[in-house]
């Protein structure tokens, strides 16, 4: 799409007609009771109001004095007001209260605890600022909190990694105002990449998701900071464990104009606490690395401008980064790994609104992703070889979108536009350089996209929307129908979600091309062959009812994915590494159970899940349990909330990850007797949190806590890795992986 066509489409988003007049006048008011603010405008611009005494008793407007069309001046006052002008000629107007649909009600308040609200379209919206305290963490770190939400798990037991109703974690799409994020996460995906003192509000969606997002099959992570102009500036300033940051958002021009700006970087060179320490020995496990220096930093600077009511502007930008430098030595061989990656993100965002039932918003992003990874070994000072690792992401998009309330609706209208460039490589050198696996490939995607939302008299609420992707690289067109059916009797809410996704970018695994342990994930584009473009179907079927402080939550769902790609791992077969195309199954069962006592909050989770991989020339061609497979999960939790003191106690036991086990021969040959076919030991992990909010002066407030992840240190055998067997007679190695153990975490912040 050239520059031409993209201004066209901009353009033809924004012509709408809509009644203005073309008289300008100066007027401004501060303080004003609105029925003096009305005549003045009557006289000024020659029309009339009628409204009702009552409507408009004890309302008082403020106003700058500018230059304004009479369109203008009423749309700021029903903006301030929620008054509704309704024309009936060019003279005369009658006021109205404005009556809103809300169909964005929300089902369950305080979810988990408060701060986490589950709407009526089944999406999570979760406020970092307002949330209450969650076992094992002192801050409502954004992706750790999501995981403790049913049907989520990290079988990683890491931050970032997050499997969603069997999902791997590439199936999952972060959104940083609008920046779309492809960093795994600081150390290796132990710690989140977003500041949580940052985010104003996260939507988390694990099905039935808004039609405005196509990029991912499983879920969608959508990040955003605020967008508000504050009266006064804002610092806050805290340490961890893990990393200190600094928070501040400025006012520049009153009511016009702000900045905010966000810091955070790891200790470890300063200080290395106990917390990092345990951080580390379960990133670098069975790696080479034991002598390092490294370090993570972000920050996120965001401008916000609002010239008048109709409009408002931002700029964000985000970056990530994280680096390592290890020199190790094994009896006379010598190691040396340097890694560095960065994701640098910008967007510019623009809401307009054309009249109180009309807004649309446009926004442009550009995402650069950068892994560049080495290796070299070395016996007695002499060259062995040399391993590099390289990962390149360029993503830019495009979107406009239109919002229009009908009288008892609500319509969206938009159009996106993206480009991903995606170039790899890996490379070793011994004797001769060996090219093992490299790509270079662009993929532009057009996307129109609607839905509407409406209610019946008969308590139906229904969410119906229609994505269309294009792909010109294939020639392909893929639509994704979106439905949200929900039925509401008395204390009780069903709901019915379909959908269909499709995804054109993924992650594998490389690891059985060399006997690299760190960070072995990249990303790659569909190419119509062995990547071909990913579909999937998820359908659900559940209810919510909340009643005298209980609350219950069940869901029963289905999915079917096709176009999933694997890597033939060599230790099955070492003239099998190749890529197999195959289907997916995947039935679950979420269930959540809630009740309030006092000062008590009490919750119970149980999830179930069957996920099936079926493989065109693998296991014989039958289904076998696919990695994230993890068929039972329990959590329960406790928290206590008293005089600033807030106390919470999680307890979660899991089934294990499934296990392709290797077994020997009587001569002591290795061998596998086929896939997945045992299951790793179960998994359980007591949590403990403790935070208490405390004031300096009036001014100034505080809060400290500490948290305790792993409380008995109960060892977990997660996963389980094996190495080599990529030629003929090459040796299997295996390496077990544990969970985290004890980890004890402490925080303080202030807020100026």
């Amino acid at each position: 799409m050239n520059n031409k066509h993209l201004l066209i489409l901009f353009f033809l988003f924004n012509i709408y007609s809509f009644s203005q007049e073309n008289k300008y006048c100066v007027l401004g008011y501060a303080d004003k009771k609105l029925p003096v603010v009305l005549k003045d405008i009557e006289k000024s611009f020659q029309v009339k109001f009628s409204y009702s005494s009552d409507l408009l008793e004890n309302i008082s407007i403020t106003l700058k004095k500018e230059k304004r069309t009479l369109d203008a001046i009423l749309f700021e006052i029903s903006t301030i007001t929620n008054l509704e002008f309704n024309k009936l000629n060019t003279t005369y107007f009658y006021i109205t209260k404005r009556i809103i649909e809300n169909l964005d009600e929300v089902v369950i308040e305080n979810y988990l605890t408060k701060g986490i609200t589950k709407n009526s379209d089944t999406s999570y919206e979760i406020s970092p600022k307002k949330i209450g305290l969650l076992a094992g963490l002192t801050e409502a770190d954004v992706l750790e909190t999501i995981q403790q939400l049913p049907g989520v798990v990290s079988i990683s037991e890491t931050a970032t990694q997050l499997n969603v109703r069997g999902g791997r974690p590439d199936q999952n799409q972060i959104i940083w105002d609008n920046i779309p994020i492809y960093h795994g996460g600081h150390l290796f995906g132990m710690v989140s990449v977003f500041n949580p003192n940052v985010a104003e509000k996260i939507l988390f969606y694990n099905k039935a998701t808004n039609v405005r997002f196509g990029d991912r099959i499983s879920s969608v992570i959508d990040i955003k900071t605020t967008s508000k102009i504050p009266k006064k500036m804002n610092l806050e300033v805290g340490v961890n464990g893990i990393n200190a940051d600094l928070f501040t958002n400025i006012p520049i021009i009153k009511d016009t104009l702000s900045m905010q700006f966000s810091f955070r970087r790891s200790h470890e060179d300063l200080y290395e606490s106990a917390t990092f320490k345990k951080f580390e020995e379960k990133a670098f496990q069975n790696t080479n690395i034991d002598d390092e220096f490294f370090y993570f930093k972000d920050y996120n600077i965001k401008i916000n401008f609002k010239p008048n009511t109709k409009n408002l502007h931002s700029f964000s930008y985000i970056h990530i980064d994280n680096d390592l430098e290890n020199e190790s030595h094994k009896e006379n061989i010598s190691f040396t790994d340097i890694l560095d990656s960065e994701n640098d993100g910008y967007n510019y965002n623009w809401e307009h609104a054309w009249n109180t039932k009309t807004k649309q918003n446009t926004s442009i992003s550009i995402s650069n992703y950068r892994l560049d990874y080495l290796n070299i070994e070395k016996e007695n000072g002499a060259f062995i070889s040399k391993f590099t690792k390289e990962n390149y992401i360029t993503d830019i998009s495009f979107f406009t979108e239109v919002e229009k309330q009908l009288t008892k609706a609500t319509m969206h209208v938009g159009y996106q536009f993206s480009e991903k460039s995606i170039r790899f490589l890996f490379q070793e050198k011994k004797d001769i350089l060996y090219i093992l696996d490299k790509d270079n490939a662009t993929i532009n995607t057009h996307a129109v996209y609607g839905d509407y939302l409406f209610s019946t008299k008969n308590n139906f609420d229904f969410n119906l929307g229609l994505r269309t992707n294009y792909y010109p690289k294939f020639d392909a067109i893929r639509f994704e129908p979106r439905v949200v059916i929900t039925k509401s009797i008395k204390n009780l809410k069903l709901q019915f979600t379909g959908e269909i996704k499709n995804q054109i970018i993924s992650q594998i695994d490389e690891t059985v091309l060399s006997d690299l342990a760190l960070d072995n994930k990249l990303w790659r584009l569909a190419d119509g062959k062995d990547f071909p473009i990913i579909n999937a179907k998820h359908f659900t079927l559940g209810g919510i009812y909340v009643k005298n402080r209980w609350t219950f939550d069940l869901d029963i769902y289905h999915k079917t994915i096709e176009g999933i790609s694997a890597l033939s791992l060599g230790f099955l077969n070492p003239l099998d590494n190749q890529f197999h195309v195959g289907v997916q199954k995947i039935n679950g069962v979420d269930f959540y159970v809630k009740k309030r006592f006092h000062k008590f909050k009490t919750w119970i989770s149980y999830s179930f899940l069957d996920v099936k991989n079926k493989y065109e020339g693998l296991n014989n061609n039958t289904y076998f349990s696919a990695n994230t497979d993890i068929s039972h999960v329990l959590t329960t939790t406790t928290n206590y909330e008293n005089k600033g003191w807030n106390i919470a106690l999680s307890w979660r036991i899991r089934s294990g990850k499934p296990l392709t086990d290797l077994d020997y021969t009587d001569d002591g040959d290795a061998y596998f007797d086929g896939i997945n076919t045992e299951s790793h030991p179960i998994y359980h992990r007591l949590d403990l949190s403790t935070v208490y909010n405390f004031n300096f002066s009036e001014k100034i407030k505080a809060k400290a806590g500490i948290s305790i992840k792993n409380v008995y240190n109960n060892k977990n055998h997660i996963d389980t890795n094996f190495y080599g067997n990529n030629a003929i007679n090459d040796l299997v190695k295996v390496a077990r992986i544990h969970a985290i153990g004890i980890t004890p975490n402490f925080m303080f912040r202030v807020y100026f």
